[in-house]
């Protein structure tokens, strides 16, 4: 590897720990062990097309030249984005903090305190601001979040409108453009028949089941919906609303008019906007709609010892679980910016927030009273910061453009003019001059903003909210800084040690690819702006899906679907859309192997499909026969099948061509899940082993962080039969010429961190993507290698190897009273976070240590597993009272005067040498998943608590 090469820096293993690992594992060098893993058919030919690799330095001067071409302009855009004021002390011990934004969703609660508090304060914040009773730990746009809304209330339908069939779901003309398209989208394949019309005129005939209202409306109108909730209920129309929640500190919440969901964005809450995404969004409701609630939900339950805990609350509704019964597809939430805008709203506190929304509200006010003032008038009748003015649009917009300001102009005689947290006297003043100078009227100038209020004085909220002690003890720096400070440490992350999550690819993310996201030029450009306005992202952008296209060897690429599971929606909305386009319209059936992912089948149903599940082996291979004869027995409905490669259980099955072979001679197209990419990128391709379309895990191959739980990112890559299909977006064109309405609301998903990808590829290049690829196959066959002695392993390909990952089956355990789960917890003792837990078999861990990982960290991880395995042989079903059943073992127990435990307090917690250097301690003992259940509580506890 060149010495200044970044993938001297990505993958972990140097050149003299080779011969080692090659011998432990058998081979004689890393040819060997990649001809003995990858089919010798399906290897590519050739390299892959891209260009030469940058260094870190040559990448970081090339990322800023191309971000020159951008144009940041002051946006007044507003349908949704806001330019908003990331506090310093949360952009940099967050946002850029590896700390936070390497870590892994909080499945594993003990090692995860920290965030599940700060989720906590976010899940608190919606709850109180949308004046609902429960939250979700956030979702992925507001566009998403209001289809999610339409599927919930589908769902919940009355025993009499299920029976009648009402599925006729009403939207306000006021509701935002995207959200309309992504609802499009969403609504037919499942049999949702969508009216789009003026709230004030709509009939609440018995055949509609629900309703979504904008508050404020798209161009800025502040409505009073009590009395059309009212009545809705009066006829049992459950009613769902789109809120800006910076409004909501000073409108009374929909919850308080009655509405049964509430969902929107907290980007306006210290986030960038980021030319799209990624934004926190949220889902509030009722409880009594917590079992269809999709995502996930923090909770609040008991420890081992009765101590307060948190953890992920009602996980039975998660996908994985239902699959095909599933309402929801979602898989990744967007934690690291929920835990962003929440501890936003802590460091702002109630009267902050009140002191930001009255600065925006008198600054819409003022500017609407001085445009009048020109002549300009101001038609919306009540707003919050979004105006509506009757003006010559293209007079306006050249006269602003030349001032590098962007509005949004509705029509040839309509502006819409949102103001924002950002928005000063002076930019009042220019946005002032503009008008002054478009209309051919003298100028003036305002030096104080009004105190009038342009709302009814009946929609002014009079409750209270954010009264807890968090949201009102951290508003200096200092003391801001701290607490995130002792969160962070409650977490175990990447910048701790290796987290090998099997089906996850928890790697290296770079310095060098996260520092651009900090950029202006960046990270503070609106998704509507002019699209010339944004050339830098239109090459880079442009310049991600053709390498995705190499990688792939595929056709086309969009970058939209904005987490892996909306890429398995997109792609098989494209395969829905290329057969009707045929006049195929009875093809909806799906194969799906019984070992795939379990957003898989839900994705699947979400498209209109109907699910067969085939066969799988006993060696975990998909059961070619079953296969074959499922597909002919349907192959007139044959609509497609589902298929992870390499498979689930981390083999490469030698009858992959045969199988996509199968699913086209009977009519139907294949669906690559890339769950797996990580073991395929420069060696094979979804392409080559017979694919249609795949999604990408930008967010596991190509080293997105996981953020806690997202972002993510889920672009598909297709054949050229489905490029015209790929997704539009009703504002800013995108996709192909027959192209599919929105999948989420922003024309290229998440742009901003797609710059990680980028950065990933263009520093990599063919060479270092391939060995990427290399050194997670040998990295994943020497643990392997380490492991087989002391675990069995359950699956292995033809010739003995594993691709990137491998599982080691811990049933057998329980015969000395040990179950996975205990393995996964006393992993914590020993300073590591658990690999995947019981998927995709029960009982097992699936193990991926991806390429990042040097040998040092390997071999840790080796010596604390096989520790582990010693322990478990010591211990009998009898004797309960072990160090395995009691693990974690916390500060807390170590230090008490008190200690009533068969081994010693440095068995616990000091079983191996090396844990003495970098002690990590879990603050709590085993959460109590079922008394957190039985007692769902998923805010922060009521003022009371805090009072002697």
């Amino acid at each position: 590897m060149k010495k200044d090469g970044f993938a001297l820096r990505h993958i972990g293993p140097r050149e003299s720990d080779l011969q080692h690992m090659f011998k432990t594992i058998g081979i004689e060098n890393l040819d060997q062990l990649i001809y003995e893993t990858i089919p010798s058919d399906i290897r590519l030919k050739e390299n892959l097309k891209l260009d030469e690799p940058m260094t870190e330095y040559e990448y970081l001067n090339h990322i800023q030249e191309l971000g020159k071409k951008n144009k940041v302009f002051k946006s007044y855009i507003g349908l949704g984005y806001n330019p908003a004021i990331v506090p310093a002390v949360i952009q940099r011990n967050i946002f850029e903090n590896p700390g936070w934004y390497t870590a892994y969703t909080p499945y594993q609660a003990e090692i995860a305190q920290g965030r599940l508090e700060a989720i906590l304060n976010f899940q608190t914040t919606v709850i109180e601001l949308s004046g609902m009773e429960i939250a979700n730990a956030s979702l992925l746009d507001e566009s998403t979040a209001a289809a999610e809304a339409m599927a919930l209330l589908f769902d919940v339908r009355s025993r009499d409108q299920k029976k009648n069939n009402a599925n006729k779901f009403f939207v306000s003309e006021e509701v935002l453009p995207q959200t309309i398209s992504v609802l499009q989208t969403r609504s037919t394949p499942i049999g949702v028949e969508l009216v789009i019309g003026n709230h004030e005129t709509f009939d609440f005939s018995s055949d509609f089941y629900g309703a979504l209202l904008q508050y404020p409306g798209k161009y800025g109108q502040v409505n009073d919906y009590a009395g059309f909730i009212t009545k809705a209920k009066a006829n049992e129309i459950k009613v769902a609303v789109a809120a800006d929640i910076l409004s909501l500190v000073k409108l009374t919440s929909p919850g308080e008019m009655g509405a049964d969901v509430v969902v929107g964005t907290t980007q306006r809450f210290g986030i960038p906007m980021g030319y799209g995404g990624p934004h926190a969004a949220f889902f509030a409701t009722k409880q009594d709609y917590k079992r269809s609630m999709p995502g996930r939900i923090i909770g609040v339950t008991i420890d081992t010892n009765g101590n307060r805990a948190l953890r992920m609350a009602l996980q039975t509704r998660e996908q994985h679980i239902k699959r095909e019964k599933a309402t929801s597809n979602i898989c990744t939430a967007q934690v690291l910016l929920a835990v962003m805008a929440g501890m936003y709203a802590v460091y702002h506190g109630p009267k902050g927030l009140e002191f930001i929304a009255d600065k925006v509200h008198k600054s819409a006010v003022t500017l609407a009273d001085s445009l009048n003032k020109l002549g300009v008038y101001q038609t919306n009748s009540s707003f919050f910061d979004t105006i509506l003015v009757k003006a010559d649009a293209q007079k306006v917009k050249a006269v602003a453009e030349n001032h590098e300001v962007n509005f949004y102009y509705v029509d040839n005689e309509t502006i819409s003019i949102s103001v924002n947290e950002t928005t000063s006297i002076s930019d009042v003043n220019q946005i002032i001059s503009i008008f002054a100078e478009a209309t051919g009227k003298e100028k003036f100038s305002i030096y104080e903003l009004s105190n009038a209020t342009n709302f009814d004085a009946n929609l002014e909220r009079k409750s209270s909210f954010l009264q807890h002690d968090v949201f009102n003890s951290y508003h200096s720096e200092s003391s801001l800084m701290r607490y995130i400070k002792k969160l962070e440490k409650k977490d175990l992350a990447l910048n701790h040690s290796m987290i090998s999550l099997g089906s996850c690819t928890m790697k290296l993310n770079a310095a060098a690819e996260m520092l651009p996201l900090s950029m202006a030029m960046w990270n503070n450009i609106h998704p509507f702006a002019p699209i010339e306005q944004a050339e830098g992202y239109q090459i880079l952008l442009k310049k991600l899906e053709q390498q995705l296209n190499v990688v792939t060897g595929f056709a086309g690429t969009t970058l939209q679907p904005n987490s892996g599971a909306q890429g398995e929606y997109a792609g098989l909305m494209a395969i829905r859309a290329y057969h009707l386009s045929r006049g195929d319209v009875h093809r909806n059936i799906a194969l799906i192997p019984a070992s795939a992912h379990g957003t898989n089948p839900a994705s699947a149903a979400m498209a209109g499909m109907t699910i067969i599940v085939t066969k799988t082996m006993e060696n975990g291979n998909i059961d070619v026969e079953d296969l074959r004869a499922k597909a002919l027995e349907h192959s007139a409905n044959l609509s497609c099948l589902m298929v992870t490669y390499p498979s689930t259980h981390g083999v490469f099955e030698s009858a992959i061509r045969e199988i996509t072979q199968i699913i086209h001679d009977n009519g139907g197209q294949v669906y690559m899940d890339g769950a797996n990419m990580n073991a395929q990128v420069g060696l094979t391709n979804p392409a080559t082993i017979g694919a249609d379309v795949c999604h990408l895990n930008l967010h596991k191959t190509f080293a997105i962080p996981h953020g806690g739980g997202g972002p993510g990112v889920g672009p598909i890559c297709v054949a050229p039969q489905l490029v015209p299909f790929l997704p539009t977006n009703p504002i800013i064109p995108t996709g192909g010429n027959q192209a599919i309405t929105a999948i989420s609301g922003a024309p290229f998903g998440s742009a901003l961190v797609c710059l990680i990808s980028y950065g990933y590829i263009c520093m990599l290049g063919s060479e270092g993507l391939t060995d990427a690829t290399k050194y997670a196959i040998l990295n994943a066959n020497y643990i392997k290698a380490r492991l087989e002695e002391h675990y069995p392993i359950l699956y292995s390909g033809e010739k003995g190897r594993a691709a990137h990952e491998m599982i080691i089956d811990c049933r057998a355990f329980k015969l000395n009273g040990i179950e996975v789960t205990d393995i996964a917890k006393r992993l914590m003792d020993y300073g590591f976070h658990a690999p995947t837990v019981s998927f995709p078999v029960g009982g097992t861990m699936m193990i991926e240590p991806t390429e990042s990982e040097d040998l040092a960290e390997l071999d840790r991880f080796c010596e604390a597993m096989i520790s582990i395995k010693k322990e478990i042989d010591s211990v009998n079903i009898e004797e309960p009272n072990n160090v395995l059943k009691n693990s974690p073992h916390t500060l807390q127990m170590l230090t008490a005067d008190v200690w009533n435990f068969p081994y010693t307090r440095e068995k616990a917690a000091f079983p191996l040498d090396y844990i003495a250097d970098n002690k990590f301690w879990p603050t709590v003992r085993r959460t109590d998943d079922a008394y957190g259940d039985r007692n769902l509580v998923c805010s922060c506890a009521p003022i009371e608590a805090y009072m002697n």
